[in-house]
């Protein structure tokens, strides 16, 4: 019997796929396990597996954009007449309901939640009740090339759309990119040399990104709090750490347990807005924004107030190494109730963040710059780090926001405090 394969709800806020490229065509015998195409989702372009075995009979979309459970393929029996069958999954997709829609693809309206920005943090949807599902994921470059040729051309910096693919029409495959030789230009002083522009296409997570980063920043009302902290204390307390014990502890994961603590000082601040109310939340919860190169994850640290230095560091070095891998699972990135933006390994001395909803705030880390401090009535050099945190105005005010910022000021100048 021919089965209809569809599109897939892959997160509560993915409206559409984006068919990148088929694997198979029309005409050739699948089996299970087989990956049928490449597809790009609001957070990766990952491989698409067969779980039927037949004849691929019929592709709906060769390339582009595929509305949640809109009709991507028919895999059935050699000859078989696939057109009733076809037919009749058209006409149940005209007359779905929107919560129908949600339904058959394993999410219910009740339980959807929005993505969250900078990362974008998806609900987790269950596993869509259709015959396709996601295995792996691979490079987002929509160029007609093998999963191994792109990242044999990632790892070597080629640009592939310089490359001549020698595949099926003009796939780009593994032999292409040993063969490949960068063509030299010669110069000289006089010569002018003309670059031609280049257009990116939108990757899905970019645009999920782009729309939830404005929705955050005109939607809620930011103000924005800064105070300078002497982190000489944190210096040597990490130092002596790192000296008796592995795993070499970052001033990162010390930033990841003090915000904890000053959260369960502030409840206030661990909050949500919800529109006709206010969430104080019971759980700590800490997402820390990774950058890939489609735009920031947002691996989430659950309970981080009960972790010690050690358990942060593996867990966010875990998470950190998924995230750039675009293996992180939908509830590794979900459930934040703060967000810590860190750009002080790029020497960044300060910043504001956007609010990652359902958050009411986000701290932004700045990196830590040696100056002439005054202590006890001497000039010596300090080691001070600049931290913002960025406040929904609607659920915390000003005066909450600072002394937020004193207490995780107090616990990152005498960590000690934070080993008992």
């Amino acid at each position: 019997m021919a089965q209809v394969i569809r599109m897939p709800r892959l997160s509560d806020t993915m409206e559409e796929g984006v068919i990148v490229e088929w694997l198979k065509k029309e005409g050739d015998q699948v089996e299970p396990g087989d990956v049928l195409a490449e597809v790009e989702t609001d957070k990766a372009t990952m491989e698409l597996e067969n779980y039927h075995e037949g004849y691929l009979l019929h592709i709906g979309v060769k390339e582009g954009p595929v509305p949640v459970n809109g009709i991507l393929a028919v895999i059935g029996d050699k000859g078989e007449d696939y057109k009733a069958a076809l037919e009749a999954a058209k006409t149940e997709s005209d007359d779905a309901t929107p919560a129908e829609e949600a339904s058959s693809n394993g999410v219910s309206q009740e339980t959807q939640q929005p993505v969250q920005p900078e990362v974008s943090h998806d609900t987790p949807s269950p596993a869509p009740a259709q015959s396709t599902t996601v295995v792996s994921t691979i490079s987002d470059d929509r160029i007609k090339a093998s999963p191994l040729a792109k990242k044999m051309a990632q790892d070597r910096g080629i640009n592939l759309n310089q490359v001549q693919g020698s595949g099926d029409q003009g796939r780009i495959v593994k032999q292409d990119i040993l063969d490949y030789k960068e063509a030299s230009v010669p110069t000289s002083p006089s010569m002018t040399i003309s670059r031609e522009s280049q257009e990116i296409p939108v990757s899905q997570m970019r645009k999920v990104i782009a729309r939830r980063l404005s929705e955050s920043k005109f939607g809620a009302p930011h103000f924005y709090v800064t105070v300078e902290i002497n982190m000489d204390e944190a210096i040597r307390t990490r130092g002596q750490l790192n000296e008796t014990a592995p795993p070499k502890i970052s001033f990162n994961d010390m930033v990841v347990k003090a915000v904890a603590l000053a959260l369960r000082k502030h409840p206030s601040v661990n909050s949500s807005w919800l529109g006709d109310k206010i969430r104080i939340n019971g759980d700590i919860n800490i997402g820390v924004a990774v950058a890939v190169p489609e735009g920031l994850l947002v691996p989430v640290i659950r309970n981080a107030d009960f972790k010690s230095f050690a358990q942060i560091n593996e867990e966010v070095k875990q998470l950190a190494e998924l995230a750039r891998a675009k293996k992180l699972q939908p509830e590794q990135m979900q459930g934040n109730t703060f967000t810590i933006s860190n750009l002080g390994m790029f020497d960044v001395d300060e910043f504001t963040a956007i609010i990652n909803p359902p958050d009411s705030c986000i701290l932004a880390i700045g990196s830590i710059v040696q100056k002439p401090i005054v202590k006890n009535g001497n000039i010596v050099v300090g080691n001070l780090m600049k931290v913002t945190l960025s406040s929904d105005h609607r659920v915390v005010d000003g005066a909450t926001g600072a002394q937020f910022l004193q207490t995780l000021r107090s616990l990152l100048e005498s960590p000690v405090r934070m080993l008992l």
